[in-house]
């Protein structure tokens, strides 16, 4: 069994070979990647992989955030971005509990490693969603001007 079969196996997802190929693409990348990033490079990397539809990647991004090993944000661009979750990271509602850094000029967006605090929240609140972006322009982008 592979590491990546372990992981989803951990979460409860049933390590089909779309799902591990979703995985380990989210994995690689270094930043948030929206649904179309994701269909293409699946498309362009091979004739096999036309064959997974819309639906077939919506579900899995769907199962994958439901149980907890990816995360959507929303950085007011107007089209969802997914990211895998830090496992460590998760607290007490079982949410990664982060900062993204949303790049106004190449629009990139990535996972910041700076925490919110949890004694920030009041125990009397359940936290079902977050989405903390910053807004700026990125190191790279930066050096261009």
């Amino acid at each position: 069994m592979t590491k990546t079969e372990k992981i989803l196996l951990n979460h409860g997802i049933r390590p089909t070979q779309m799902r591990l190929k979703i995985y380990k693409f989210l994995k690689r990348k270094q930043r948030a990647v929206s649904f179309s990033d994701l269909k293409k490079a699946f498309v362009q990397k091979s004739e096999t992989n036309k064959t997974a539809n819309r639906t077939t990647f919506y579900r899995n991004l769907k199962i994958f955030e439901d149980k907890g090993l990816i995360h959507q944000i929303n950085d007011g661009v107007g089209v969802a971005k997914y990211a895998i979750s830090d496992e460590n990271a998760k607290d007490k509602y079982g949410i990664d509990l982060h900062l993204h850094f949303h790049c106004t000029d190449c629009r990139r967006t990535i996972c910041l490693p700076n925490k919110i605090s949890k004694e920030s929240l009041p125990d009397d609140y359940e936290v079902r969603n977050v989405n903390l972006i910053l807004k700026g322009i990125c190191e790279k982008c930066r050096q261009k001007y």
